[in-house]
């Protein structure tokens, strides 16, 4: 499960790269150089038959009861973030995924997957990082909602592993997508689009 990349800070180059105008409804600011469940990252939506680049938070959040009774100031519950939308026939991602305006690409520079201990070479060595090389601005596959405590929230489809990532963590990987189904994932009906959630090419990248 990815549960961390890196993306770029400075949003000007995701607007020129992508064609992309402002979203005039942004809210949140990305001031760090990663995502994390929760926190903020950029994605290129459609509104209005224009591209816009968007602030939201990464994940789906779903409410669980806290185990110990709530502070002042506190909500009386947490969240869970789900961040990776593997299972396409879930109702928590299904609605959204069948809705071309709902889709939307999430640029990132790298992603982490978790090594296994016997791969670590120190305390500080917990990650695999992925990158593509054959993209400028590589990008997930991925989906909005308007969540009802968190407003605006995305999340990014994953699938089984190629051959580069699967000896590293077997279970998954993110739907990277070539530059040239940027359009159709944002556009296209469904049955055109949801073919695209596949592995990207493993000689198209790199691990470190």
């Amino acid at each position: 499960m990815c549960n961390l990349y890196n993306l770029k800070v400075e949003r000007w180059e995701y607007l020129d790269y992508f064609r992309a105008g402002e979203d005039a409804c942004n809210e949140l600011e990305v001031t760090k150089d990663y995502a994390a469940p929760g926190k903020p990252g950029y994605v290129v939506r459609m509104d209005a038959g224009q591209r816009v680049l968007s602030t939201m938070k990464w994940g789906f959040p779903t409410r669980k009861p806290r185990k110990r009774p709530a502070r002042k100031g506190e909500m009386p519950f947490l969240h869970d973030w789900w961040t990776n939308c593997r299972n396409l026939s879930s109702n928590m991602w299904r609605p959204w995924l069948l809705k071309p305006e709902h889709r939307c690409l999430v640029p990132f520079s790298r992603f982490a997957e978790p090594k296994a201990v016997a791969d670590r070479s120190g305390p500080g060595d917990t990650n695999w990082w992925f990158t593509v090389a054959d993209q400028p601005e590589p990008c997930f596959a991925g989906v909005w909602k308007i969540d009802q405590d968190h407003d605006r929230v995305y999340a990014f489809c994953t699938t089984e592993p190629n051959a580069l990532v699967a000896p590293k963590h077997p279970k998954a990987m993110p739907v990277i997508l070539m530059a040239e189904d940027h359009e159709r994932w944002l556009t296209a009906p469904a049955e055109e689009a949801l073919p695209l959630v596949s592995a990207y090419p493993s000689q198209l990248m790199s691990a470190a």
